[in-house]
C-alpha cells in the first residue's frame, strides 16, 4: 500500500536523497517503496541543533536517511548519556527513542524526539 502524502504550494520533501519542491498548487503523491520521507518543516539543519536535545534529534535524522544508519549510532549514545547526566527526567524519552532505533523504526524516533525537545524547553523555562 502507498503512502499519500498531501503537499502545499512551494512545499518541499525530502525522499531518499532527493528534495522534491511543490509548484504553485497542491498535489498529492502516492509514493510507494522504502525510502526515507521528510517534510521540509521536519527537518532540522545541523546549524539548528543549538541544543543537546536538538542534536539528538539530528543524530536521528541522519540515521533515518542514512545508507548505513549504524555509523551514526556512537554519536547517539554519547549524546544520550550526556543529557541523562544532566536530565535524568529525560529518560522515558530515551527507552522509547532506543526503543525504535533498535527497530529501524527511525521516523517514529524522531517524532519521540521531538517531545524530548519540547521536554528540555520546559527544563530549560525553569532554570531561567
Amino acid at each position: 500500500m502507498a503512502l499519500v502524502i498531501d503537499l502545499k504550494p512551494q512545499e518541499k520533501i525530502l525522499i531518499g536523497e532527493a528534495v522534491i519542491t511543490n509548484s504553485s498548487q497542491r498535489t498529492r503523491l502516492h509514493i510507494a517503496g522504502d525510502a526515507p520521507i521528510i517534510r521540509h518543516k521536519d527537518i532540522m539543519q545541523e546549524e539548528d541543533a543549538d541544543t543537546p536535545c536538538k542534536g539528538i534529534y539530528f543524530i536521528i535524522q541522519c540515521m533515518y536517511i542514512s545508507r548505513e544508519p549504524k555509523d551514526y549510532h556512537d554519536r547517539y549514545f554519547l549524546a544520550v548519556n550526556e543529557v541523562q547526566k544532566a536530565s535524568p527526567s529525560s529518560s522515558i524519552f530515551f527507552m522509547q527513542i532506543n526503543e525504535k532505533i533498535m527497530d529501524g523504526a527511525y521516523y517514529k524516533a524522531m517524532k519521540v524526539a521531538k517531545q524530548l525537545i519540547e521536554h528540555e524547553r520546559e527544563l530549560l523555562e525553569h532554570v531561567v
